[in-house]
This record gives C-alpha cells, structure tokens and sequence, in this order.
C-alpha cells in the first residue's frame, strides 16, 4: 500500500449546516473537494487505529465518495470499516451499527430529502461514537481545519468489491461490507409487538409504503413484507435509485402526492406512510387525514407504553422548537419534562444520553427514541403500526381521539425557497431589531406576549447556541416562528411556522385555522417587499 501525499487548497463555504455539508453534485466533484472535508474529519477527531462505519442513502456520487473516504480512511491510520453493502446504509441505520458494534464514529453521504442526480445534491456529515451527529463544536473545529488544510493523505487503490459481503483488506485496515439491513431489523424486533402486528396483516388489513425510490426502499421491503407479512406490493418505489427515479424525496405532502391520492382513493389501503432521501424522515396518512409531524410526535408519546420497547413508560420528550406544542401538552399530564432545543437532531444526542428523554421530534417530518441517535423513519411507521394493531382504532380515530382529549394545535410551514441570500439576511435582522417592542402589542387579533431570538442552554454540556429562530409567541399558545433553514443548497430558504391552539373546533383545514396568523405572519416580516415573493414555494 502506497500512501500518497496530496497537496491542495482550501475551499470557502465547507461549513456544516444543520446536517452536514450539503452541496451540488458538481461542487462536491470538484477535484479535491470531497478529500478536503474528510481529511479536516481525520485532523480534527482523532480516528488512528478506530473503528469507522461508512454509508449513503445511494444517490449519485455515493460509490465514487465511498471509495475515496475507504482510501483516505487508510492512509490516515483507520483501522477497521464497516460499509454497507452497495455502498447503502440509511441514516439511522448507521447509527444502529456504530452502536451495537462499538464504533467511534461514521460517516454518512447523504443529503436527506433533497433531490438527487447529478444535477441534485449530495452532502456528507460525521456521526460520533454514540450514534448521533457530531455537535456543533466538532463541526465548528472540523470547518476550521477545511480553512487552512494544505495537503491531505491516500492510498493509491483500494481492491475491495462493494457488492459482495465479505471481509477485505485494504493495506493494514480491514474493510467489512456488511448487510445493510440485518442490525437494524434485529433492533427493530427487540422494541415492537412483531406478533400483533403480523396479526393485523393476517386479518386482511393493506398498507402502502412509498419509499421513493430511496434508502429505505430495502429496509421497509424486509421489515414489512417480509417479517410481518405484509402483501406484496405494499412496498412502491422500494430500489433505491441514484437520482431517486426522479422524485423530490421528501415525505410532505407537497411531494408524496401519489401516496395521498392513493389513500383519499375509493380502494384506499388502511394504512400509509412514505420515507425520504435516506430514511430518516416519515409521514404517516390515514384515510381522511395526514399526520403531521407535531402530531405524531405527540400521539405517540400519549400511547408509547402500547409499544413494548417503551411499556415502561417515558423518561421525558423533548421536540424542535418550530414543533408545535402539541407534545407539550402530553407531557404534562403525563408529568414528565418537555425539552425544546434548536432544530437540528444533534441536540436530543445529549439528552439521550443522559437519559433525560425516550420520544424526540422535529416539525420536518422526523421522529425517533432513545433507540439510536437519530431520527428514523421506518420506526416511526412501525410505531404507528404497533398502536393502530394493538388498539383496534385506525390512524384517523387515533388522531381524533387525541384531538379530542388534549385539543388540537392547528400547524403549518410555509417555505420560501431560494430566495436571495442578502435579503433572506435582511428580513431575519429587520424582524431582531423590532422584538424590544413587540411585547404587549397587538397582532391578527392577538396580544404578543413573548418575542425573542430562541438561544438554546444545554443543561447536560451547558453549551450555548444563540439566534436559533425568532419567536412570536400570543397570550393564547399561538406562535409565528421565522428561521432560516440550513438545509438548502440554492440561495436562502425562509420557514415560517405557524401554530394555533384550538379546545373546540377541531375539524377545520389547517390553513384555514391559520388564515389570521399567515397574513399576520407575512405582513410582521415584510416578506413581499423584501423577497418580492407573494406566496411561498412549499407549504406543509
């Protein structure tokens, strides 16, 4: 094995976002691009003689980047790689793996729910030993070593057949490519009612699971069809594919449109759900209505002891402050403590681990327990299975019954995409300086009672994170929340958040329920006259 020493430059803008780095295809094959960000990965936490777990969600780019991260893996002392088969392994299933086969980190090639191709996205981020993504003052350090690397470390070929499981050797580090499926199923079957839900399929009742031609097309395909007995077929959209069959692969209704028409059909199915990009996000649609992310997380907090893994009952929740507050509202008459962090998974990881929460979510469709370190889409269906097998009631009574008990938080986000990035900056700065005196004031028929720029103290770290979205919060529970998201590649995107407390009248269209507060919303941040944009790009 030949290590060579390559010289190179650095690139401006290698900063990890919320989720990694994420970037065009094109950006990342610039030459030395990819090499740069892994190497600063290999300077920054120290992986000598460690174990590494590698995978992506298969989007294009993904065999090329595995390649290149096993050779510089190598060369900087690495001892040992676990890579999923094909160069797959979902998100959370990474985690899974650094978990039970005590690894000290992973790394994830994946950019989640955006599209894919090789005019898409790609990205890249590193997980730590405890399954989670690394917190923002190893991504701060690993960006400041992208600012001033020079040279970065290769072996010249690594003679390893990504499709066939096996053990190899790539000069001193074994490379294990493993089944990308096996330690996940295994995990699943420990915390979830296989047997009732079996039970459930075997009485007739239909499922369709759209994975969207993405990661978790072979993870819902094993689990559902094969070890539950779920009809064949029920799967659609099960092989992954690198530019995801064309589809936007975010599980929203903006884009899982074919699986909402299907369950609003005459023939509709009992049950649906779709994943995204890399199975990490999930939404689950009944028959007359989709659950929102805000719900599920509140829904499943109110039934978890239905569900074996957590028949013990919940330590604590804890959700994304754009979430809707839904699920504090479960927490406190289950008397237990409600967490709320700034967006970004990264922040349950401590609360995990300390084993201050169980259930954790986020209002972009991601939901996931103290079962791995990061959200999980294919769990999430099989938790609402479990509860829709062990309860009799479909998804729709689950969700009205909830309604009707703790009241319904009427929820909506309206993205603006790709808006220009200076104004983007202006609009966020313009709504900072009027928050001294927006407190008392009056707004779509509401008295403000708290306006702020969220800061986040980690009461395990005691880290501080400032300026992680601006809160407009009524005396009523409503809320207007503004946040710039990390997760785009063109431009800025804003997101607003929406949310109305409601005791009574629980079957309106959400939009409808929320009418004062858009306009309210639009008007507070000058969007139009800043943006020139009148409506948003996307609403979910």
């Amino acid at each position: 094995m030949t290590i060579q020493t390559i010289s190179t430059r650095a690139f401006d803008g290698q900063k990890p976002g919320t989720s990694g780095l994420r970037k065009k295809v094109t950006v990342f094959q610039q030459p030395h691009y990819l090499e740069n960000f892994v190497q600063a990965v290999f300077d920054t936490v120290p992986l000598a003689g460690a174990t590494l777990v590698l995978g992506g969600d298969g989007r294009f780019h993904n065999r090329v980047a595995v390649d290149t991260i096993v050779r510089m893996a190598a060369a900087n002392g690495v001892a040992r790689v676990l890579v999923g088969q094909g160069g797959l392994l979902s998100t959370p299933a990474v985690s899974c793996v650094i978990r039970k086969h005590g690894a000290d980190g992973g790394i994830i090639l994946s950019a989640s729910h955006n599209p894919g191709g090789p005019d898409g996205d790609f990205g890249i981020k590193y997980n730590i030993g405890n399954g989670g993504p690394a917190p923002e003052k190893i991504t701060d350090a690993i960006y400041a070593a992208t600012q001033t690397i020079t040279e970065y470390r290769i072996v010249e070929s690594a003679e390893f057949d990504l499709d066939a499981l096996g053990r190899y050797s790539v000069g001193d580090m074994i490379v294990d490519v493993i089944d990308p499926v096996d330690d996940y199923a295994e995990l699943m079957q420990q915390l979830f009612d296989f047997d009732a839900i079996r039970a459930w399929f075997a009485a007739g009742h239909t499922l369709h699971f759209d994975a969207m031609s993405a990661a978790s097309g072979p993870y819902a395909t094993r689990l559902l069809e094969g070890l539950l007995g779920a009809p064949a077929g029920s799967v659609v959209n099960g092989v992954p594919l690198e530019d995801f069959g064309g589809h936007h692969p975010d599980p929203n209704p903006a884009h899982a449109t074919d699986l909402i028409d299907a369950m609003r059909g005459n023939s509709a199915p009992d049950f649906g759900a779709a994943s995204d990009g890399d199975a990490d996000r999930n939404m689950v649609v009944g028959r007359k209505h989709n659950v929102s992310p805000s719900d599920s997380l509140a829904v499943l907090a109110a039934n978890a002891t239905l569900i074996p893994g957590y028949a013990k009952g919940l330590a604590g929740v804890a959700r994304s402050m754009p979430t809707s507050c839904a699920v504090d509202v479960v927490a406190k008459e289950l008397g237990i403590e409600c967490f709320e962090t700034p967006t970004g998974w990264k922040f349950f990881g401590n609360l995990l681990d300390a084993g201050k929460v169980t259930l954790c979510g986020e209002e972009s469709y991601g939901t996931g327990s103290d079962h791995v370190r990061e959200k999980d889409g294919v769990w999430a269906v099989l938790c609402w299975l479990n509860l829709v097998a062990t309860s009799g009631k479909s998804i729709d009574e689950l969700l009205e019954a909830h309604w009707a008990h703790f009241g319904r938080h009427y929820y909506s986000r309206h993205d603006f995409e790709a808006i220009d990035t200076a104004a983007a900056n202006a609009l966020v700065d313009g709504l900072r300086a009027k928050l001294p005196i927006l407190v008392g004031s009056e707004l779509a028929g509401k008295r403000i009672a708290l306006a702020d720029d969220f800061a986040y103290d980690d009461p395990i770290d005691h880290s501080h994170s400032a300026k992680q979205g601006i809160r407009i919060v009524f005396d009523d529970g409503a809320r207007i929340v503004y946040r710039l998201s990390g997760t785009g590649t063109d431009g800025a995107t804003l997101r607003v958040y929406l949310e109305q407390p409601e005791r009574e009248r629980l079957d309106l269209d959400a939009q409808e329920a929320l009418a004062p507060l858009i306009a309210a919303s639009r008007e507070l941040a000058d969007i139009k006259g800043l943006t020139g944009r009148e409506v948003p790009t996307v609403v979910t």
